[in-house]
């Protein structure tokens, strides 16, 4: 009776939180014309596709329909988005818009950072998260609605969540499903969610002028002569410049000539998913002062959403993980993106009036690409989700229901090389060795050499390394590491580089510490994300 009573005051709170939520939506948007029919379709169905343009407002109106339409009250709505950076943003805008109080009725939640509380109506979080919450709520009880976002870019993490919903909605079917997506194959996932209904809304209201210019590399000056044509033009309201390029190298480098070409013209700024939260707010902030060209990886093709862009350049190119089940190698290489998500790219302009896309590469090239791009389920190395798989109870990973089923060879791949580590059976279940690993946050071979460190008794040491290969390198390509630098070894270095950091942290105040950070070419997200991984991987052993 104490936790129904309980239960029943919850559901009073959010109701009343409901009520003083300003849950219109936003005027002059695509998707707005189409809410009450999208308000229907989830009262009356399960699971629904929303398909639309870049610049619909799928993102940030979909969670007030679902409001409008009584969810919320008995459980959170859950809003998923593919990186954090997207999370955080997304959180704000809802909030701005609801205004609701950040952290209290629209919250967010991340690794290593959780905005929310028990009465929040709706949770922003990245897929990764709501899939390791099902480890302790394997109904997902909390929930009475899931918002699956930028669906397109097949992730594991998106994958393996659409697999688990596609057989959680048997089970529950007070759960609503709303999958969507900018450039989403339409038919094949509502055939998926069984001839689920799909609503289709428009995109931006402007048109955007499509310019090819010639397949070129990212370094080439033809960037600062196509800058320089923008720069000649008359100034507009949308008057700054979105330019994509593969990673963070290549912004850099690039970043590194426009400032000494365009110092007096132009506020060159990066934006890419490990940026500082200062450095981000930068972005999102209009200045009157000068032009800005924001430098910028996949992360601004889908949810962010930078204003005031008038131009998109787009060099075609992108970083894409591929594994060989032949070699055992996971390659990072440089790849021309498909048609979807070079549609993406040029969809960041023409907001607010017409808008200009340069894509620096010919029509021909543009149209002999793929239609969508590969979803990485079918070029990544799949140990990591076959343990998943059995770590869930989910099983048999060659029937667990993928919207695009990988070759077996490549899961029997995975399934063997957890053979080799002594992490599941002949029969294909986990070994003690193998709930081990599962509960360790990193890639199951280094859990298995963390494992075999304990033993050896060298355990502090590979765990600092591990989890230094756990996350992206915190040091900046500027950084000069000679007093650090170990000769026979990059895994001395790291650890020198710890011992390093952890001294200073200790010395300094916290906001000494991160200037010490930028004189230091450090990376003071990553050297967060470090420790704390380093952190959870200790509480995993104990």
């Amino acid at each position: 009776t104490a936790l129904a009573d309980a239960s029943a005051q919850l559901y009073e709170q959010r109701q009343a939180a409901v009520e003083k939520l300003d849950c219109n939506l936003a005027a002059g948007l695509p998707i707005s014309n189409a809410g009450e029919r999208i308000r229907e379709l989830i009262a009356n169905h399960q699971v629904v596709i929303v398909a639309g343009e870049t610049g619909s407002g799928k993102t940030t109106q979909l969670p007030k329909i679902c409001l409008q339409a009584g969810m919320g009250k008995s459980g959170m709505i859950g809003h998923t988005q593919p990186r954090r950076i997207a999370a955080r943003t997304v959180a704000q805008r809802i909030a701005q818009e609801t205004g609701a109080q950040l952290g209290r009725e629209v919250g967010f939640a991340v690794r290593f950072s959780d905005q929310t509380r028990d009465d929040t109506l709706v949770k922003v979080m990245t897929d990764g998260l709501l899939l390791a919450e099902i480890r302790h709520d394997r109904f997902l009880e909390k929930y009475d609605a899931i918002i699956v976002d930028e669906a397109h870019e097949r992730s594991l993490n998106i994958d393996f969540l659409l697999g688990f919903l596609h057989r959680l909605i048997q089970k529950r079917r007070d759960l609503k499903v709303i999958v969507t997506s900018a450039t989403i194959d339409v038919a094949r996932f509502s055939n998926y969610f069984g001839n689920a209904p799909v609503v289709e809304v428009g995109g931006r209201t402007f048109p955007v002028d499509m310019e090819y210019r010639g397949q070129v590399d990212e370094d080439d000056n033809q960037l600062i002569n196509v800058l320089e044509e923008i720069d000649a033009k008359p100034l507009s309201k949308a008057r700054d410049v979105l330019a994509f390029f593969s990673g963070e190298r290549e912004i850099f480098d690039a970043a590194k000539r426009l400032r000494r070409h365009f110092a007096d013209r132009f506020e060159i700024l990066p934006l890419y998913a490990r940026l500082s939260s200062a450095d981000q707010r930068r972005v999102f902030t209009q200045s009157a002062a000068r032009r800005r060209i924001v430098l910028a990886t996949n992360v601004a093709e889908t949810s962010l959403t930078v204003p005031n862009i008038g131009y998109v350049i787009d060099s075609g190119l992108a970083r894409v993980a591929r594994y060989s089940y032949r070699s055992k190698l996971q390659r990072l290489p440089i790849e021309p993106i498909s048609q979807a998500s070079a549609n993406q790219r040029s969809g960041r302009c023409g907001r607010t009036q017409p808008g200009i896309a340069i894509r620096l590469y010919d029509e021909d090239d543009f149209k002999a690409r793929p239609e969508f791009t590969d979803a990485e389920i079918l070029r990544t190395n799949l140990a990591s989700v076959v343990l998943q798989c059995l770590d869930l109870s989910l099983g048999d990973p060659l029937e667990f229901p993928f919207v695009d089923p990988p070759e077996p060879q490549l899961i029997r791949d995975g399934i063997q090389q957890l053979r080799e580590l002594d992490l599941v059976t002949p029969k294909v279940s986990l070994t003690k060795l193998g709930q081990r690993v599962a509960s360790i946050p990193l890639d199951p071979r280094i859990g298995r050499i963390l494992l075999d460190a304990e033993s050896r008794r060298v355990f502090w040491e590979v765990s600092i390394v591990a989890s230094a290969l756990s996350i992206q390198d915190p040091r900046e390509s500027t950084f000069v590491d000679s007093s650090i630098s170990d000769a026979s070894s990059q895994f001395v270095s790291l650890l020198n580089l710890w011992k390093y950091v952890e001294n200073a942290r200790d010395e300094l105040s916290n906001s000494k510490f991160r200037q010490w950070c930028i004189s230091e070419r450090l990376n003071h997200n990553c050297l967060r994300e470090w420790r704390e991984v380093h952190r959870q991987t200790l509480l995993s052993f104990r």
